[in-house]
């Protein structure tokens, strides 16, 4: 027996020996993985903040911006398990992301009240549910995007007494305000599922202050839009000798109009229709209307202006739709009414023809 053990002794220890190589092997390779991951994950993070956005940021078709945002957002974000999550990029991502599942939820809207208007009961039910559990969705989205821009710029909106972010540049500062903004859609999202997403609704009274930490000229009057809807909802948060909300509101969209970024105007017509103002509705349509020959939108964001563009487009197919059971043709945007203006119209006399 001793002899036998004599005899595989060496052959015990190459095996010994080869496991602990492959063992060594293995160990090195995850070791000069992870390095490799980390930093794949602060190129990309680098690149999409640097680049990616501003580029998107100038994008004049909401459609793809959101396709981005829905494809990116789980590739950049998976990185986020070898280092820092990016959540400034990441908040606009999500935003984007966000912007979707509203376009689905609106489609679905819109053939709900076609059915409704065609009395076709049992797919007005279906259609109805399917919007609820879309805005459930977008609200759950427009949440997290609300967190991540928090996150970002190490901003706690309830902290006592309000310490404003300290905003590098422009960027910054707009991808701050969409945060604030699109906490607020989180609320109205929710509201419109029946509660399904159940978004805390303490983020209103934080984004009104919080919405005093950006220049309101320089951004449309985009921070004070949001501060008068946050009255609208909370009465109780509108500060004493304040000016009426409403007013608040349409000078915020002229404002918009002036800056080149009619993301006021957007918010102007969501109050509306939450508040149950038809006449409100029909004249920030109109103005928007009529701000097309005007205005000079801000290049570096125009994608801000154009989705806002969708969103008065989508308050004016509403309305169409309920009414007359189809979409806002293009030759009336801007009006209630199929019927046409015929006041100040030259006719050409035909009596010297006959």
């Amino acid at each position: 027996m001793i002899s036998l053990l004599r005899r595989l002794a060496p052959l015990m220890s190459a095996v010994r020996l080869k496991a602990l190589s492959l063992g060594a092997v293995a160990a090195l390779a995850g070791c000069s993985a992870n390095p490799i991951y980390t930093t794949t994950g602060v190129v990309l993070s680098g690149y999409s903040k640097t680049e990616a956005t501003p580029y998107v940021m100038q994008m004049s078709d909401p459609q793809m911006a959101c396709s981005l945002g829905e494809g990116v957002d789980p590739l950049l974000y998976s990185f986020s398990r070898v280092t820092d999550a990016p959540d400034s990029t990441g908040s606009l991502l999500m935003l984007l992301a966000a912007n979707c599942m509203e376009y689905r939820a609106w489609e679905a809207e819109l053939a709900y009240l076609r059915a409704d208007f065609a009395g076709r009961v049992p797919a007005a039910k279906d259609a109805r549910e399917e919007a609820k559990r879309l805005n459930a969705r977008v609200a759950e989205r427009r949440y997290l995007a609300f967190q991540r821009a928090m996150a970002a710029y190490e901003f706690d909106p309830a902290a006592e007494p309000l310490a404003c972010p300290f905003l590098f540049n422009e960027q910054d500062e707009l991808t701050f305000l969409l945060g604030l903004l699109t906490g607020m859609q989180a609320i109205v999202n929710d509201a419109n599922s029946g509660a399904l997403a159940g978004i805390p609704k303490n983020i209103a009274p934080q984004a009104e202050r919080a919405a005093r930490c950006v220049d309101n000229e320089k951004w449309g009057g985009l921070p004070n839009a949001i501060r008068a809807l946050v009255w609208l909802l909370l009465p109780d948060t509108r500060p004493e000798l304040s000016p009426d909300p409403w007013a608040v509101l349409e000078n915020s969209s002229e404002l918009g109009v002036r800056a080149g970024i009619r993301a006021s105007m957007a918010v102007e017509a969501v109050a509306a229709e939450t508040f149950g103002r038809p006449e409100v509705l029909a004249d920030v349509i109109a103005r928007f209307a009529e701000a097309e020959g005007r205005i000079e939108v801000w290049d570096e964001y125009r994608l801000v202006d154009e989705v806002a563009a969708g969103v008065i487009q989508f308050s004016s197919d509403k309305y169409w739709t309920r009414h007359y059971g189809y979409r806002t043709p293009q030759s009336f945007f801007g009006r209630m009414s199929p019927e046409r203006n015929t006041e100040n119209v030259e006719t050409m006399s035909l009596d010297g023809l006959l």
